[in-house]
């Protein structure tokens, strides 16, 4: 965990602008909320007035930290722009699902289906804390490219109905394509199931660095226009907009 900085934080915003962003949200883990610094992201959209810099934080259901993640979001609910919402663990306490390669042992031995199950439950739990906007890589559990037997659409589709439910909005996650399973997050049909069910969709790159801000934009804006997509949702202070692409 590194506190926040106009040292560390600046290359991300040299980045988005020269890859022609020109909105961008951090969204740290929640375990790092102690390096979250609200002035040093205000000192920083002072400094860069053609970029719009919101304040996130990405919330997920880490059975040791995200307790102290939720109290956290609570109480800094109103200098939040933006909450993101996401599962990567299962039954083990102590690693990651999605850890590449180690977590694909989790899978072993087990029916897929019943993981599926188990995962977008989860999903669900999370979107009823109240405490997100959007929901995260939807379908990570796809990650070390295990697929289910039965149609995804009716494995995810009580899920999306939730969301759809509290009003929450989906994430389309490049990071899928540098991950074994090589795909979007979320897969094709459950990015048709979202837009049969009016959902709106985020965008991201889930980037850990920022050379990989934007990675594979063009691909996803590809994607987008084949699948009509032509707004997406931007978050101030959690009030939601569509913006026309």
């Amino acid at each position: 965990m590194q506190p926040y900085t106009r040292e560390l934080l600046q290359p991300w915003i040299d980045s988005a602008r020269a890859r022609g962003l020109t909105d961008i949200a951090f969204t740290d883990h929640d375990r790092y909320h102690p390096g979250v610094l609200f002035d040093e992201i205000q000192r920083l959209r002072e400094a860069n007035p053609d970029v719009q810099i919101r304040a996130g934080i990405e919330l997920d259901n880490d059975p040791i930290y995200s307790e102290a993640g939720r109290r956290w979001v609570e109480r800094h609910w109103n200098e939040l722009d933006f909450v993101l919402g996401s599962v990567h663990y299962l039954d083990r306490p102590d690693e990651m699902f999605d850890t590449v390669p180690e977590g694909a042992e989790q899978f072993a031995g087990r029916e897929v289906d019943a993981v599926y199950e188990d995962y977008f439950r989860r999903v669900r739990e999370m979107a009823a804390t109240g405490l997100v906007d959007c929901l995260a890589h939807i379908d990570l559990v796809k990650i070390h490219g295990h697929r289910p037997n039965r149609d995804v659409q009716l494995l995810a589709a009580e899920t999306l109905d939730f969301i759809k439910g509290r009003g929450l909005a989906i994430e389309l996650s490049t990071a899928g394509w540098r991950k074994p399973v090589n795909e979007l997050y979320p897969s094709d049909p459950i990015i048709a199931l979202a837009i049969e069910k009016g959902i709106p969709f985020t965008t991201a790159s889930d980037a850990h660095s920022h050379v990989q801000l934007a990675e594979n934009y063009q691909r996803l804006a590809a994607k987008m226009i084949s699948a009509d997509i032509r707004e997406v949702a931007i978050y101030e202070r959690h009030r939601r907009a569509l913006r026309k692409l």
